[in-house]
């Protein structure tokens, strides 16, 4: 679990940091990969979240 944990901040990270770029970006068009790249990391870290919830939830049920 610590594992998933450590990607999930990491996701996290990398996101807030593709949305650093994203708002320093003068180009349209890098704006807006930036842009997705920040939002698909976000999902990613969500969605891992949701795992270790759900493996959680799971554990508990087994006690």
């Amino acid at each position: 679990m610590k594992d998933f944990k450590a990607q999930a901040e990491k996701l996290r990270t990398d996101a807030a940091e593709c949305a650093l770029i994203r708002d320093l970006a003068t180009e349209p068009h890098k704006r807006e990969l930036f842009n997705r790249l920040a939002e698909h990391l976000d999902t990613l870290a969500a969605e891992v979240e949701k795992a270790m919830e759900d493996e959680a939830k799971r554990l508990a049920r087994r006690a």
